[in-house]
């Protein structure tokens, strides 16, 4: 699997790539909702991209798209913490390199079950100077929620971001600092 980084330059590029990968996604819900449609994540889609910092990263199987992840810091006045409750405001605070918020990981269904989600997810966040990782997860989704567990997520609130959205739950963990690798002489 061929994984491919990109940032906010390439978003017009890409945009298309990122429908068409949520649609394949989507295409067999039974319960898709307004929040789930194309044209609601197209809207997604150019208000993420649009963010200082946005990053994305693709994987690629030959040529055809497998799947995707991205995400953006969190500015001063971020709403993303608003809706959650009990949260103090010295953990709400953001500054732009406080906390990156994976905003999306989607996988098409052929390669669902691969690794690819979390080799997507460690790629986006490979690197980067944050101190904290966040992402919102549908509750009605426990075995997601259980997987971003297992990547070192941990659930501090549930939140409702939109009112076309579901319930989510706000998870957090810190960024893992990969130590330099000896170089070899």
């Amino acid at each position: 699997m061929l994984l491919r980084s990109y940032d906010h330059t390439h978003a017009a590029e890409l945009r298309e790539l990122l429908l068409d990968v949520h649609g394949d996604c989507y295409a067999a819900s039974e319960n898709r909702g307004a929040f789930d449609r194309r044209e609601r994540f197209a809207w997604f889609v150019d208000h993420w991209s649009a963010m200082p910092g946005w990053s994305c990263v693709i994987g690629y199987d030959g040529e055809e798209a497998t799947g995707f992840a991205y995400g953006a810091p969190l500015g001063p006045g971020s709403p993303w913490w608003s809706k959650v409750a009990g949260l103090d405001e010295k953990f709400t605070r953001e500054t732009s390199t406080r906390t990156f918020a994976v905003s999306e990981v989607m996988v098409r269904p052929r390669w669902r079950k691969t690794g690819l989600s979390d080799q997507l997810h460690t790629a986006l966040l490979d690197g980067r100077p944050e101190e904290r990782a966040t992402l919102l997860v549908d509750i009605e989704h426990p075995k997601v929620q259980a997987l971003y567990e297992s990547w070192g997520y941990t659930s501090v609130g549930t939140t409702q971001p939109f009112d076309d959205a579901p319930v989510m739950a706000a998870m957090i963990r810190p960024m893992i600092m990969h130590p330099a690798r000896p170089q070899n002489d």
